[in-house]
């Protein structure tokens, strides 16, 4: 892990990160060589809501809200329907925390309550089991307020890392990102990591309408599939401190696959 957070930038990724080829337009698989839709970014210091959602299946871990800088202007809880005391030890950490309650099923289901609820500009999705550091905050909120529309955290380039996969989900993940790339046009590093970030106006942008953990990828492919500016900010995900992993390698990859070409078959 690198240790200077302030000298890792982030890289363009979307389709226009790839937009020419010796001083000529280059078609993306997709049929899409506009430039992106920039939008101005007026804001100079952005209200941020931090969004966490639970699972009824795994306690939160303190770090994730503890962690979150004093400046963030709102934190919610998703709970999904839990069993244990995951309320009460994000509120002994942080009292002004927002609590609701998850109206169905799936990590998806969850984040779309979540930023529903939300007020601020920006809002910065964060995991529960304490996977995704919360340091890592303002360097996703620099990259929003300096022109992007979507930060997508990285795990797999210089400032990232990873003290949680294993060889077999670092393969997946890899893959996944090739993958993804291959039919859209990007230049991804990692589509499968739950560290994201957003203007809250691009809500309808991503649309998005999916309830299990193919959130991830399917907010990366509506990102680029809006052609607003996406950008990737390199992350360290620390070993996970609270649950374990709920991901089925072939019953997740298979339904992440399924969602990867629907996005490329349907109509833009």
């Amino acid at each position: 892990m690198n240790d200077d957070r302030e000298s890792i930038l982030p890289r363009e990724v979307g389709k226009h990160a790839r937009g020419t080829l010796h001083g000529r337009r280059r078609r993306s698989a997709t049929g899409v060589n506009d430039l992106p839709r920039f939008r101005y970014h007026s804001e100079t210091a952005p209200s941020v809501t931090v969004v966490i959602p639970t699972s009824m299946r795994g306690p939160i871990s303190p770090t994730s809200s503890s962690g979150v800088p004093a400046w963030i202007d709102e934190v919610i809880i998703v709970d999904g329907h839990s069993t244990d005391d995951t309320v009460e030890v994000a509120k002994s950490v942080r009292p002004d925390i927002t609590v609701i309650f998850q109206n169905g099923r799936g990590k998806g289901n969850a984040i779309i309550g979540g930023i529903e609820a939300a007020t601020s500009d920006v809002v910065v999705l964060l995991d529960a089991d304490g996977s995704t550091d919360p340091a890592d905050i303002p360097r996703f909120v620099a990259a929003l307020r300096t022109g992007a529309d979507f930060a997508k955290g990285t795990r797999f380039v210089m400032g990232g890392g990873s003290a949680d996969l294993t060889p077999l989900r670092r393969f997946g993940s890899k893959a996944f990102a090739k993958f993804v790339n291959r039919l859209f046009g990007s230049n991804y590093t990692d589509v499968l990591y739950g560290y994201n970030a957003f203007w809250r106006r691009c809500m309808n942008d991503l649309n998005i309408d999916c309830d299990g953990f193919e959130v991830e990828p399917l907010l990366a492919i509506r990102a680029l599939r809006s052609n607003i500016r996406v950008v990737e900010v390199p992350s360290f995900e620390p070993k996970r401190l609270s649950g374990i992993s709920k991901l089925h390698a072939a019953r997740d990859g298979m339904r992440i696959l399924r969602m990867i070409l629907g996005e490329w078959i349907r109509p833009g």
